[in-house]
């Protein structure tokens, strides 16, 4: 039981500043760099706030850390305050869906992406070979013009 009422709570919360998913999107950001992808943006203004948006293929990007999506693989229930990160965990993988199905409707696909899939060099270059398939063109790091990932 939370000493603290729900209202309260969700104000104190609300003033600590995220700093846990920095990794995961500068990871990420780092592979897109390397592997010559453009054309995205960063916090876009869309349901969910994609971490990454490409709006000319109309992808939105999320990277989902393993601790407060609940990721099978990954995720350990706490020892501590067991029932309210069970609900926790439940209502942020049921704002997901519904975040994704609100972008599917206006036409956005959407990828999701788990945080200990880009800790991994194998799993997170399979990722990002999908992610670059799905968006179809990619600029070559060395310059030269864009080639489609489909050819």
């Amino acid at each position: 039981m939370d000493m603290w009422s729900k209202a309260r709570r969700s104000e104190m919360m609300a003033k600590i500043k995220s700093k846990g998913n920095k990794t995961t999107e500068l990871r990420f950001l780092r592979l897109l760099r390397m592997n010559g992808v453009t054309g995205w943006r960063r916090h876009a203004n869309l349901p969910g706030s994609p971490d990454f948006f490409f709006p000319v293929q109309k992808v939105a990007v999320f990277l989902d850390g393993c601790f407060w999506h609940g990721c099978a693989k990954c995720y350990r229930e706490p020892t501590t305050n067991v029932s309210f990160w069970k609900q926790k965990v439940v209502g942020n993988r049921r704002r997901d869906r519904r975040n994704s199905k609100a972008l599917r409707a206006i036409g956005i696909r959407v990828v999701r992406i788990w945080e200990h899939s880009l800790k991994s060099t194998k799993s997170s270059r399979l990722r990002l070979g999908g992610l670059i398939r799905m968006l179809g063109t990619i600029r070559p790091s060395n310059g030269t013009k864009a080639v489609s990932s489909t050819a």
